[in-house]
């Protein structure tokens, strides 16, 4: 449902739910995190994160590691448990919302976790992933690292009055800017108003962030239908978007100038799309069950395409002008 790694570490984490026979005879064991190593994939532990409300079904819907790598939050729709990695064991008191839970990003003291109807940032003081593995091993001791390790709501950030739209809209994702801590980025589907004749879609924006006063610096709308996943390339240079018009797209990560868009590139909306290992690459997939490889243009920024849009618009001008002379002299 729900999958992040950390390279270096060779971890891999994932949101699968358990067969029917086993949900049959225990606990859904939806959290997993596998080693890779040697070409092969190997479970190293699995647990329960899922909180379901009056029996309805639920999934991991969120899986993110922290910088380090010891630390994995788990998200469903309405909790979201921090787990200490690779043992998953609690390393604070699991956190429950009202609204329903889209994403969740680290930053080196932030937690940052997106609902539909705002931001809530957690500070993460002190958190030492391996003394959590330590005590989550020792029985007696877990409850009271769970009770010194609560997490601490700092902030919570409401949707900006600029992208509410006339009948408002919803955070959809957050990404925190690998390499730029004061840098975030956010989606926001939006829901303008319904006309007498028919509704109008949501429109999909997307949001670059100051974190060190917390304010929203630029927005871009990019597209005329709501977003449906996004992500943000390993060097930051990049910013990745899939529409539900079928489109995927990239955008430059410092000034959010379009760099590349493919319309149509799935047949259903896409579900999710990722940058490889160099950022030169942007796959995606969709429920169609296609898969989609985007080489990303090796010339980004919207100085140089904007430079190159008007030597071309130069250059087809100079070639009329030039023309519309000729035929003035043959006359």
């Amino acid at each position: 449902m729900s999958m992040a790694a950390v390279l270096e570490a060779g971890i891999l984490a994932c949101g699968i739910n358990s067969a029917p026979e086993q949900l049959a005879s225990g606990p859904n064991k939806n959290c997993r995190v596998f080693q890779v190593q040697d070409k092969k994939i190997s479970l190293v532990e699995t647990c329960s994160t899922l909180i379901l409300r009056d029996g309805d079904d639920d999934f991991q819907k969120v899986t993110a590691f922290s910088l380090d790598g010891g630390l994995l939050a788990a998200g469903s729709s309405h909790s979201l448990h921090l787990l200490s990695c690779p043992s998953l064991g609690l390393a604070c008191a699991p956190v429950s919302t009202e609204q329903e839970i889209y994403d969740a990003t680290f930053s080196s003291d932030k937690l940052v976790v997106a609902t539909t109807a705002n931001l809530q940032v957690y500070s993460l003081p002190g958190f030492d992933a391996g003394a959590f593995e330590k005590s989550s091993k020792k029985g007696k001791q877990k409850a009271q690292s769970i009770e010194a390790a609560a997490l601490e709501l700092e902030r919570t950030l409401e949707l900006p009055s600029s992208l509410r739209g006339s009948s408002g809209g919803s955070y959809r994702s957050v990404r925190q800017h690998p390499t730029i801590p004061e840098v975030m980025y956010t989606v926001v589907n939006t829901a303008p108003a319904r006309t007498r004749s028919k509704s109008t879609p949501r429109q999909g924006y997307i949001c670059k962030w100051n974190t060190k006063n917390w304010t929203m610096e630029k927005s871009r709308k990019v597209s005329d239908r709501g977003l449906t996943c996004f992500s943000l390339s390993p060097d930051g240079r990049f910013l990745g978007y899939g529409s539900s018009d079928l489109s995927i797209g990239i955008l430059d990560a410092k000034t959010l100038a379009t760099v590349a868009t493919i319309l149509k590139a799935h047949e259903f909306p896409p579900t999710t799309l990722v940058f490889n290992t160099t950022s030169k690459l942007l796959v995606s997939s969709s429920a169609d069950n296609s898969i989609r490889v985007v080489r990303v243009p090796d010339q980004v920024g919207s100085s140089g395409w904007g430079w190159s849009l008007l030597l071309v618009l130069i250059a087809v001008l100079v070639s009329i002008i030039a023309f519309a002379i000729q035929r003035y002299l043959l006359q």
